[in-house]
This record gives C-alpha cells, sequence and structure tokens, in this order.
C-alpha cells in the first residue's frame, strides 16, 4: 500500500503537528506533501522524522516564509497540483485546504479534521475586524476571496471517503457546514512526558500564542484586578507587547520557553487558564495529566477534556467579570490531582496512535473489498 500524507503547511511545530508525528508513529513509509514545508531541523526531526514535504509553488513566492497566509487567493489551486494518481492511500490532515487534493475512485481519502477553515466560515466577521479588513478596496477583495473558498471547502468535501473530526464539537461543525457525518478520534497528548506532581505552587498559568482570538489579554485584565494572586504568562506573538504594557506588577511574562520550562510551569501552577474556544485544545489536556486543574472557557473543545468541578472549574462567558467569578469558585475547591492525571489519560498519545490505526486498516480493507 503506497501512502501519501497532506498536510496544511509546516511552518511551527503546534497541535496539529503533534497529530502528523504520532500518525508517523504508526506508519514509517508516508510521503509527506504540505503548502510550504519550513521547518528547522529540530522541528524536521520530530514531526517528520527527518524527512522532506514536497511543497506547493507558494513555497518559491516572495515573503512566502514569513507569511504564507497572504497568498490565500491561491491555496485551492496549489493544493490540486499535487499528482498523487500512485497512492493507494491518501491521508489529510486539515484545518484549511488538505482535504482538497485531487484523488480517484482507486484510491481511498481519509481526512484527520481540526476543523472547516475558520476565517471563511464561524470566525469569518471576527478576522476581517480584527485584520481591518471590514471596508476600503482591500476589505471588499478579501471578502470576495473568502466567498470563493467558502464555494471551494464545500465542494471539496465530497473528496473525502471518510472524515475524522478531532472533537465532538469539530463534528458538529462538519456536519454543519459540510453536511457528512464522522467518527471523532482526539488529538494526542503526551501525557508520558507531562508527569504528575503534587506539590503545587500560588501561582497561576497561562501559555499561547498571543493572537487574539486566544484571549490572553483577557486573562491579563482579570488578574489587574486580583494584585494579592500571581499569574505567570508564557509564549509570544504578534500582541505580546500590546499585552505586556496593561499588566501590572503582579503578572509575569516569560516569553516563549522551551519544552522543559513550560512542564515545570505547567507541573507547579495552581491552576492553568484556558480562555479560547477551542477546537480541541491540547494546552489544557496536558496541564491536567501534570494533576493541575484548568480554569476554562466553558465552550468548544473544553467542554470534552475538562470536568467541571473534578478537573477544573469552567466560566461561562469571555469576559472579565465571569473568569472573576470562576476564580473565586476555583478558590473554594479542593482538587484531587491524581484524579485530574487520570482523566487526562483518556487522552493519551498510545490511545490516539491504537484508535487511528485501526480507523484506518478497517476502511482500507473494506475499500479494498476484504
Amino acid at each position: 500500500m503506497k501512502k501519501a500524507l497532506i498536510n496544511d503547511w509546516y511552518n511551527q511545530n503546534g497541535g496539529a503537528e503533534k497529530v502528523i508525528h504520532a500518525i508517523n508513529n504508526v506508519w514509517d513509509d508516508f510521503d509527506h506533501f504540505a503548502l510550504v514545508d519550513f521547518l528547522n531541523d529540530d522541528e524536521r526531526a520530530f514531526i517528520l522524522k527527518g524527512k522532506k514535504a514536497t511543497p506547493s509553488f507558494i513555497q518559491k513566492l516572495p515573503f512566502a516564509k514569513k507569511d504564507h497566509r497572504k497568498f490565500l487567493q491561491f491555496f485551492p489551486y496549489a493544493i490540486e497540483q499535487f499528482d498523487l494518481r500512485k497512492y493507494d492511500l491518501v491521508l489529510s490532515s486539515s484545518s484549511s485546504i488538505a482535504k482538497g487534493v485531487l484523488t480517484n475512485s482507486n484510491q481511498l481519502h481519509i481526512c484527520y479534521c481540526h476543523s472547516p477553515i475558520r476565517y471563511a466560515w464561524d470566525l469569518y466577521h471576527q478576522y476581517l475586524e480584527e485584520a481591518n479588513l471590514n471596508k476600503g478596496i482591500k476589505g471588499i477583495y478579501a471578502k470576495y476571496v473568502l466567498h470563493k473558498i467558502r464555494i471551494w471547502d464545500a465542494l471539496t468535501a465530497n473528496r473525502v471517503d471518510h472524515f475524522i473530526a478531532n472533537s465532538k464539537y469539530i463534528a458538529a461543525r462538519i456536519k454543519k457546514i459540510y453536511n457528512r457525518d464522522s467518527t471523532v478520534i482526539y488529538p494526542p497528548v503526551n501525557t508520558d512526558y507531562f508527569e504528575l506532581e503534587e506539590n503545587k505552587e500560588h501561582y497561576y498559568f497561562t501559555a499561547s500564542r498571543m493572537v487574539p482570538y486566544k484571549k490572553i489579554q483577557l486573562i491579563v485584565e482579570a488578574f489587574n484586578q486580583l494584585p494579592n494572586h500571581t499569574l505567570i504568562v508564557g509564549g509570544d506573538g504578534p500582541d505580546y507587547n500590546k499585552i505586556r504594557k496593561i499588566a501590572k506588577s503582579n503578572i509575569q511574562f516569560i516569553g516563549h520557553t522551551s519544552s522543559d520550562q513550560l512542564k515545570a510551569y505547567m507541573q507547579k501552577a495552581k491552576a492553568f487558564l484556558f480562555a479560547a474556544e477551542e477546537d480541541f485544545g491540547i494546552v489544557p489536556v496536558e496541564a491536567q495529566a501534570c494533576g493541575t486543574p484548568v480554569i476554562a472557557f466553558g465552550k468548544g473543545g473544553a467542554l470534552e477534556t475538562v470536568i467541571d468541578g473534578k478537573t477544573g472549574i469552567f466560566f461561562n462567558e469571555q469576559t472579565v467579570d465571569s473568569m472573576l467569578r470562576a476564580i473565586q469558585i476555583f478558590e473554594k475547591v479542593t482538587f484531587n490531582y491524581k484524579e485530574i492525571r487520570e482523566h487526562a489519560l483518556k487522552f493519551s498519545k498510545q490511545r490516539f496512535e491504537m484508535e487511528i490505526k485501526k480507523f484506518v486498516d478497517e476502511k482500507y480493507a473494506d475499500f479494498k473489498g476484504n
């Protein structure tokens, strides 16, 4: 069986790339494709086991390494240029464009869907607002491009034989947007690496890429009103300086950290703060694997990974007041750190690898009539 694995792009080591890493643990003979491949040597060794992905023509466009997303209007055309005729199995890992590759009736195409294209569907108006593209010529062009992307995205759902959703939340979006059923296989969490630590210290912790939808500013604004509570903030990104400027003295910024540093902060934290509406959200599960309870926005994937009152506390609105109420409730609850870790083990990397192998093997056997 000749196998091809198509990812949207390779430019960082994030949640989608952890899925690719785990898939490569199951099968080591995939040929890889992506719109662009700008991984450094360490990222490549981890994600692709040292292999390189065949990129599209976008790889060679000016400034693509700095910001490949500016070429969004070319993405559908680019993904369709990959010639995959020699492959029996095509597995796409898609939150944007990868599921749109061309296959034929002699090939099985399975899509692990992290989300239908967020900025074209659910986050369309938010994206235009945050990018200042609601008005003017640029705004008109952006809206036209995203309109075309939506049409293409809906039509290409028929190119997929079987969808896997990374959560029940995403399964519902796949049904809503593509009118397709899907099987839920939760992403892999390295619960072996994120070990239990029962000796907690008196600080709260959050870590994320600092972009608007992650809502790190909301967390900082809440702790600005809690001068006797210490918050440590990890990560960097476009909003880093803006958020740091508004923070009071009880808030410490540590910037980009190594994996070992991130784990150490997460293990010792009193709680991990998570204010985004995520499709799944691997980081809150990593925190729970450390035995650290999570204070999370009660929407999206967090509803499937955090148990309110047992492994964390939910707040119902993305507002300072709602978060402050959740922190007040959290302070009155006694958590069992071992039980929190036991819950996180349900999302282990080993579980993911077993489930996806079983799913693919069964679907391929059915496809071949065995």
